[in-house]
């Protein structure tokens, strides 16, 4: 069974033109884009996105963050996908992270992590309703799934 995750280019990953980068090495996994829409995300909506950290410290300016400059939303799709795109992702924090993770590679930041991941299916669900209408979430094929998910049909 495929799942979907919500992967959003933060601000600095915008900023710091890395979103060719980042959506390359998920393309390069083998992960199907299914949406992707380039958007200014404003307060509320990031308040939205980010609702289960209110009333921590950094809650405000994590909402201030997001909503900074444009971001990059995208939608992949494939089985595991949420578990796969978090080890892509590496730790939180940029000094943490593995090098081979996009947040070790390009991050070096406490305040600022490039790339935004779900972490669980039931958060995928709700973050990508969020940002995407269901008719904007393409449903296709890709021409070398059966190399890229093993299926022997």
């Amino acid at each position: 069974m495929t799942e979907k995750t919500l992967i959003i280019v933060k601000p600095d990953g915008i900023q710091r033109h890395l979103a060719g980068e980042i959506v390359s090495r998920f393309e390069r996994k083998g992960l199907k884009l299914v949406a992707a829409k380039f958007m200014q995300v404003s307060e509320k909506l990031a308040s939205e996105l980010y609702c289960v950290h209110k009333g921590k410290p950094f809650y405000d300016g994590l909402v201030k963050y997001l909503s900074s400059t444009p971001v990059l939303l995208t939608v992949w799709q494939a089985q595991g996908v949420i578990s796969v795109a978090r080890k892509m992702l590496g730790n939180t924090f940029g000094y943490d992270a593995e090098p081979g993770t996009i947040r070790g590679d390009f991050s070096s930041s406490r305040g600022y992590n490039l790339v935004h991941g779900s972490d669980s299916t039931e958060s995928a669900e709700r973050e990508i309703k969020l940002f995407f209408k269901s008719e904007e979430i393409v449903d296709y094929e890709l021409a070398d799934e059966k190399w890229l998910y093993g299926k022997n049909d």
